[in-house]
């Protein structure tokens, strides 16, 4: 057990801790003493174990599917004592091969951005609590010997728009020319380990899924406005977030605050979005608001296309074509509001579709969530004599007013 003068609180795993892991594991220890043990939330030795359980098979291993006893905790066969011959496949937690994929994925990790650590949102609150005074980045990096990163660091996490102060309230930043755009930004690859394009299909067929949520990004002028597209497969539904620039942090605000709506109404999040699938735009970086609730639990998993893979989500991307007749590509999203969004995408979700011989997006999707969920969304229902499905819909609105 760890000294009280040095609590493990926020520290990584060790190998020794993940050797006492599977040694509990095989005296049949629940999580909950073993997170006691070794001073960590029982959740994080959940979390460990089922992300580094591993299969096996013996002579004695007659049928494919997994036991049914790893449907519950602790997920694993360390300590059931038919586990030598047991007719089902057994997964065991290992420590000495988790410690090794632990060490494969934080090598992987550190080429991104880590998101996921407490130590970088400690830093956002620094650098933007000393902003907002009029301090300089050196200023604030020199008294402060909580941020652990270099200055080059911070530049490149402001320039990913990763902090809540924006780079414009760096105090030379606006005296400076832009350099040349770089290649858009994209998602880390140690953030889509457990996360690709095969994991969310083993995800689907393992759940039994039929449908999920496709998530992109549709583009008005350069370094405007964007809009989040969030499409529900099931029934071509689909819900647009402006977005004041293509940033993971404006990202995460958008989802997080439409998952809080709809939780905050009685909604289950799990039923409404079984699994989300983005592309690998930066913006889906903060995987951990996506998927978490505000409890830091997992409620929803999100899984990425392959690079340059749009037939992946090919539902989104052919529902795009709907908006795109009354916004055609080029267009700035500069003077939209939230409702003007709102305005383009109840008129989509309100045409009649072939596919659903003759009902409509709105119709299936408030047939399987209710109104209430769809008015939840800020999706209204168009008479079918009312649609308007061209760039006369906004033809005469006042873009800057609230429609």
């Amino acid at each position: 057990m760890a000294h009280p003068e040095s609590p493990k609180k926020n520290k990584h795993l060790t190998l020794e801790d993940r050797k006492e892991i599977e040694s509990c594991l095989g005296v049949q220890m629940h999580f909950k003493a073993i997170g006691k043990r070794l001073e960590k939330d029982p959740t994080t030795i959940s979390y460990e174990v089922k992300k580094h359980r591993v299969e096996h098979r013996n002579s004695f291993t007659k049928l494919e599917a997994p036991c049914p006893k790893l449907l519950k905790a602790p997920f694993v066969c360390n300590g059931c004592p038919t586990r030598h011959h047991c007719k089902y496949v057994c997964y065991y937690y290992r420590a000495e091969r988790a410690n090794a994929e632990y060490r494969a994925l934080l090598s992987d990790a550190r080429e991104g951005t880590p998101l996921n650590k407490e130590e970088f949102y400690k830093t956002d609150e620094i650098i933007t609590n000393g902003l907002r005074k009029g301090q300089h980045i050196f200023h604030i990096m020199a008294n402060s010997p909580e941020i652990h990163c270099s200055k080059s660091t911070v530049y490149r996490h402001f320039q990913k728009g990763y902090y809540t102060a924006s780079i414009v309230e760096l105090p030379r930043a606006v005296k400076f020319k832009a350099r040349k755009a770089k290649h858009a930004e994209y998602v880390p690859a140690g953030i889509k380990v457990g996360r690709s394009h095969d994991d969310f299909l083993a995800f689907m067929e393992e759940n039994s899924l039929g449908h999920h949520v496709e998530l992109d990004t549709v583009i008005g002028r350069v370094g405007g406005k964007v809009i989040m597209t969030v499409h529900f497969t099931a029934c071509a539904f689909m819900v647009g977030l402006l977005m004041e620039n293509k940033t993971a942090l404006e990202a995460a605000k958008k989802f997080g605050d439409m998952k809080d709506t709809v939780r905050n109404a009685g909604i289950s999040i799990a039923e409404l979005f079984p699994a989300l699938l983005a592309d690998n735009g930066g913006e889906f970086a903060n995987v951990f608001a996506f998927e978490n609730n505000p409890e830091g639990e997992k409620e929803v998993p999100l899984f990425f296309c392959n690079p340059m893979a749009p037939s992946e989500k090919p539902f989104i991307e052919k529902n795009h074509t709907l908006f795109r007749d009354i916004v055609p590509s080029g267009s700035s999203f500069d003077d939209f509001t939230q409702d003007t969004v709102n305005l383009i995408f109840s008129h989509v979700n309100s045409v009649s579709r072939n596919m659903f011989h003759g009902k409509t997006a709105y119709e299936m999707f408030e047939f399987m969530y209710g109104e209430q969920t769809a008015s939840l969304l800020n999706i209204s229902k168009i008479q079918p004599e009312e649609v308007i499905q061209s760039p006369k819909l906004l033809k005469g609105v006042d873009l800057a007013k609230n429609l």
